[in-house]
């Protein structure tokens, strides 16, 4: 979930607003896709990288309802450096996926993280509109089988691109820090929990030739 400046860390022209096509490289077992384009309006002032240090992809949840909203958050500037906090990539529900930042430049969605990661957003619900509530912490909407198949031919075909990826991670196993409920301060609850309990990982594992990073 990339939400706010906690998370951690446009192009103003036309390509911003069209959707520009791009075929995914996938690898030969992997049904072709479409990216679409849509670089977010602070994309350029992002720093860029050396694509050999990248060796992580970590999947996440929005956490919102909707793929728009998920634009609008990724939009809201958070840093004084004009940039705000977002994936790479987005998976909406129809198992569209868009792509709001180059694989080049250091997105902000995990704490510790960017540097080394790739960012896959999945459009869910989660725990919206009340993260931070004691009482909901239970998530309820599970990915759709388009999502999942997309994330698999994603994940299948940076792994292609870049060899230098060997491991996968959810952003709560990287992230595990807590923080007081915002409704009964005197409770904890986990900051991050994305993708969520819902999310299938044993099929995802099963498909990906990645490890699996807990906890660091």
């Amino acid at each position: 979930m990339v939400l706010t400046a906690g998370c951690e860390t446009s192009l103003q022209s036309s390509q911003s607003k069209a959707d520009l096509k791009v075929d995914l490289k996938a690898a030969p077992q992997t049904s072709t896709k479409t990216i679409q384009s849509q670089p977010l309006d602070y994309h350029h002032k992002l720093q860029k990288r050396d694509m050999a240090s990248v060796d992580l992809i970590v999947i996440h949840s929005t956490e919102l309802p909707s793929l728009e909203m998920a634009r609008e958050y990724g939009q809201k500037v958070h840093y004084a450096s004009g940039t705000g906090n977002s994936g790479h990539y987005y998976i909406d529900r129809d198992g569209a996926v868009y792509q709001y930042v180059e694989d080049e430049r250091v997105a902000n969605h995990v704490r510790g993280h960017n540097e080394r990661s790739i960012g896959i957003e999945i459009i869910n619900h989660g725990r919206y509109p009340n993260w931070y509530h004691y009482g909901a912490q239970t998530v309820s909407e599970k990915f759709t089988p388009q999502q999942i198949q997309s994330v698999i031919a994603l994940v299948k075909t940076l792994n292609q691109k870049y060899p230098s990826i060997t491991s996968i991670a959810g952003h709560s196993d990287l992230d595990t820090g807590t923080m007081a409920a915002e409704d009964k301060p005197l409770k904890q609850i986990r900051r991050k929990i994305d993708p969520g309990p819902l999310f299938p990982w044993d099929e995802v594992m099963a498909e990906v030739d990645l490890k699996r990073l807990i906890g660091l």
